[in-house]
């Protein structure tokens, strides 16, 4: 079971955007990367290709970030927390807040 989703509400910890929040819309998992919504934003600079209706010029778009960089945010509390992993009684698998102790969604 993965401590992050797509669509958590995380904060960044460190880099360009820290302190900023925003929701995870892409997990990468093998470079343990995440994209998110918003944040981390990168310009590109675009080649145009008429025959697939692209126009050329400078895009901005989401870069990636290690997912060491954010962690997940606590409306209980109003600050990241750490995500950890508790077994209940009929043997299924849910996410919890370390600090409260509350179940994560």
């Amino acid at each position: 079971m993965q401590k992050l989703k797509t669509g958590d509400e995380v904060i960044v910890l460190t880099g360009k955007s820290n302190g900023q929040r925003g929701t995870i819309s892409k997990i990468i998992t093998d470079k343990n990367r995440v994209v998110v919504a918003g944040l981390n934003m990168m310009k590109k600079h675009v080649r145009p290709n008429p025959q697939a209706g692209i126009q050329g010029g400078i895009v901005e778009k989401e870069a990636p970030m290690d997912i060491s960089n954010i962690a997940i945010f606590n409306p209980k509390t109003g600050k990241a927390d750490k995500v950890g992993i508790k077994i209940q009684e009929d043997g299924k698998r849910v996410r919890i807040f370390k600090s409260n102790g509350e179940q994560v969604d």
